[in-house]
């Protein structure tokens, strides 16, 4: 899952990424308003950590974009202790969720998780795809009730997949999606080409359909 935070905070915005990062997600950060608006109108994601209080404009506005232009990024705003009216505000334009400043890394980590719940998988705590069953919080698969041995990225390709089911993924998302930034520095694509060959060999050796389909010059679909 990749996620944005977008708070003019130095050290807030370095230790809630470390975190973020070290429980598996993939985590960018925006300091300022204008820098965030780019983001936003350049790449997707999954949710988006928003300041109210920025430099340079009103996080208000960000979350009127978001909703508009980006239906599927969920919102969790963060405010200061004492702006009741932000939060209100917030969640009346439609922010999912809400979190006061301070705030503990593992409530914040909590609220994320909740909310990928909500808005992806219907609430449940697992995912099922046919024989797939993807478990987000012990970040494990499973086919015909039998565990899928998948590298890290492996994991989060499917589980990319799998939550965007009957969509034509283009060859640029997913590589945005599984390194983020970084993508941009990429010569070619041909690491997609790999994993996806390893994560088909690794389904199909426990029974598993190919569920991956090639969509020529567009990308990849997956799906019955």
């Amino acid at each position: 899952m990749k996620i944005l935070v977008v708070e003019d905070e130095m050290d807030l915005v370095q230790v809630t990424c470390n975190y973020l990062q070290k429980a598996e997600f993939i985590c960018e950060h925006a300091m300022d308003f204008l820098s965030a608006e780019d983001k936003l109108v350049t790449y997707d994601y999954d949710i988006v950590v928003l300041d109210i209080n920025l430099p340079g404009g009103n996080g208000l506005d960000l979350l009127k974009y978001i909703k508009k232009n980006k239906p599927r990024t969920g919102v969790l705003i963060v405010s200061a202790k004492n702006s009741l009216d932000d939060k209100l505000k917030g969640l009346d334009l439609g922010a999912d969720d809400y979190i006061t400043k301070p705030f503990h890394l593992a409530e914040l980590n909590s609220r994320i998780n909740s909310l990928i719940r909500r808005r992806h998988y219907d609430g449940d705590q697992k995912i099922t795809f046919n024989e797939i069953e993807i478990d987000p919080e012990a970040k494990s698969v499973k086919v015909l009730d039998k565990p899928v041995e998948l590298t890290k990225k492996e994991y989060h390709l499917l589980l990319y997949f799998v939550t965007n089911k009957g969509r034509v993924l283009t060859k640029e998302s997913i590589a945005e999606h599984l390194w983020g930034d970084n993508a941009d520095m990429l010569d070619n694509f041909d690491f997609i080409y790999t994993h996806m060959r390893n994560l088909r060999k690794k389904l199909s050796l426990l029974g598993c359909p190919d569920y991956l389909q090639t969509i020529y010059g567009l990308g990849y679909k997956f799906g019955d």
